[in-house]
């Protein structure tokens, strides 16, 4: 029975297939990029803790900044743009027992609008995006730091919300992909256009492409791609097809790369 399952799960990992790399286009300096980004038609926002900057996306020169209060705003992760609001996944990592919550900024006055609270639930809101009609949002375990008794990494969590966020379904990640974030959790998602979920873990230069399964509670890891950025939060691009944001924490930079289709 041992040998079955671990056929299985060798099976599995093969047929999550190895693409071409992203091609990257474009770096800009941030000193506000440590957590995420996201990118309209005009401007490009950097995210840390407590911080946002927006960026003339021809120029590359600051605009404007948000600064919140950090014993409010403790740890914002990725954020999503929606309309004109950028949607932000926050939490109060390293802390324990770990809450959550979602905050809500204007893009043009760079003011915090709202708040939404979920309080200590499945883990740490790392991201969350808009699709279909729903909120999807990762619930991020870790092994050490930030984690909580009785749960590691392997409990990570997709959940879809509707829209004034009732949980109306929840998944688990692929192992393969679990060992990969290990013994961090998942940093960034997005949604595709082509209905597949793209995901990074927390420092690996790796995105995951996922699906949602027919049956059962486990994502389906369909392919790897290489990317020029050591995991943490993406966006897609609001102008260019296929560009997706990333960040390089470590030289405070946001870098546009270009994703290679999924057949």
């Amino acid at each position: 029975m041992g040998q079955v399952l671990m056929l299985g799960a060798l099976l599995l990992v093969l047929q999550a297939a190895t693409l071409p790399a992203a091609t990257e286009v474009r770096r800009m300096p941030a000193p506000e990029a440590h957590q995420g980004v996201v990118a309209d038609r005009t401007y490009v926002y950097a995210i840390s803790n407590a911080e946002i900057g927006k960026y003339d996306r021809r120029t590359g020169k600051r605009i404007a900044r948000w600064q919140g209060d950090p014993t409010l705003f403790v740890h914002m992760n990725s954020c999503v743009l929606n309309r004109a609001e950028i949607v932000c996944a926050a939490s109060n990592y390293p802390d324990v027992p770990q809450a959550s919550s979602v905050e809500w900024f204007d893009t043009r006055s760079m003011r915090h609008m709202r708040s939404h609270s979920f309080g200590p639930g499945r883990g740490s809101l790392t991201w969350l995006d808009w699709h279909k009609g729903s909120w999807w949002a990762c619930f991020a375990n870790y092994d050490a730091k930030g984690g909580e008794p009785g749960r590691d990494h392997r409990y990570t969590t997709l959940v879809r919300f509707d829209a004034t966020f009732h949980e109306t379904g929840a998944w688990l990640f692929p192992q393969d992909v679990l060992d990969r974030f290990a013994p961090y959790s998942s940093s960034g998602g997005a949604w595709g256009t082509d209905d597949l979920l793209y995901v990074t873990g927390h420092d690996r230069p790796e995105l995951y492409v996922l699906t949602l399964p027919e049956a059962g509670s486990r994502l389906i890891h369909k392919a790897t791609i290489a990317i020029p950025t050591p995991g943490q939060a993406i966006a897609w691009d609001a102008a260019e097809p296929r560009l997706l944001w990333s960040i390089d924490r470590r030289g405070g930079q946001m870098v546009a790369s270009r994703i290679p289709a999924v057949r």
